[in-house]
């Protein structure tokens, strides 16, 4: 059964993880394992539970108590659930919550880079994307358009910050992703052919038939402003670029990914 509790003081120890807790702080640097994270709706709570995540704790309007997410709440046992009304939750964290349901969950140990790509022909590789929104839409886009694996470098933003979490609509716990070291040399070893996503005269179009043939391809994206570094560019097999029309010079990164995934999937 469900551990109801009606929320009486805002400033309760157990609330912090959903109004005071930086997004550093939840991920906890100095003990990952003990780390949490927040994901928000019904359906990307869904997403993350069916993928093995625990549940910590709930929080959410009283109406979907008995509502939309009962079910939810029957399968997850004595897990407290913290609710008020909606007024009350919107002074706790400091934002209306639009889907009426936050879910604080334990932070995975995460696979080793050979883990995730053991089979995998098409991955993603992001370097320093620190806007989570873009973070979250390319998981999106992986997920749909058939990208085996995503790895991040340690100076990308965290793929399960509450912002990507949402954006991705749950995806990221579809995609097999690990982090990654900023030396690429593993992803030769293991097979893989690279294709850096840049702009470069010596860049190749997206649509050169050698990236279709490749049996193995990492598509490698750069940061929002100054795209990926000269070393990246240098471990690459290749320098790619879409062709754009209208003298535009380039797409934002989660649009871009896009493109190349459709394009160079299998």
């Amino acid at each position: 059964m469900p551990n109801i509790i009606e929320i009486q003081d805002l400033a309760a120890p157990a609330l912090a993880v959903y109004s005071r807790l930086t997004e550093p702080q939840l991920r906890n640097r100095l003990e990952p394992e003990q780390g949490i994270f927040i994901a928000e709706s019904l359906k990307v709570i869904e997403l993350a539970l069916r993928a093995g995540y625990r549940p910590r704790s709930f929080l959410m309007e009283h109406k979907r108590v008995a509502g939309q997410a009962r079910e939810l709440l029957a399968s997850c046992g004595a897990v407290p659930v913290y609710t008020a009304a909606r007024e009350v939750l919107a002074q706790l964290t400091g934002y209306t919550l639009t889907r009426g349901i936050l879910c604080a969950l334990e932070r995975p140990v995460l696979p080793t880079v050979a883990q995730v790509c053991e089979g995998a022909r098409r991955i993603a590789v992001l370097e320093g994307i620190t806007d989570a929104t873009n973070v979250g839409a390319i998981f999106r886009s992986a997920a749909a358009l058939g990208i085996d694996a995503v790895l991040v470098t340690n100076s990308c933003c965290d793929p399960l910050c509450r912002r990507s979490v949402r954006v991705s609509m749950g995806t990221i716990f579809q995609v097999p992703w690990t982090r990654v070291d900023n030396d690429l040399h593993i992803l030769s070893v293991m097979g893989f052919a690279t294709a850096a996503l840049a702009l470069s005269p010596e860049a190749i179009s997206i649509a050169d038939v050698r990236l279709q043939e490749e049996d193995r391809l990492a598509l490698i994206f750069g940061t929002e402003g100054y795209g990926l570094s000269q070393a990246t560019l240098e471990q690459c097999s290749y320098v790619v670029q879409i062709p754009m029309a209208q003298g535009v010079d380039s797409l934002n990164v989660a649009a871009a990914s896009a493109v190349a995934f459709w394009q160079l999937r299998r």
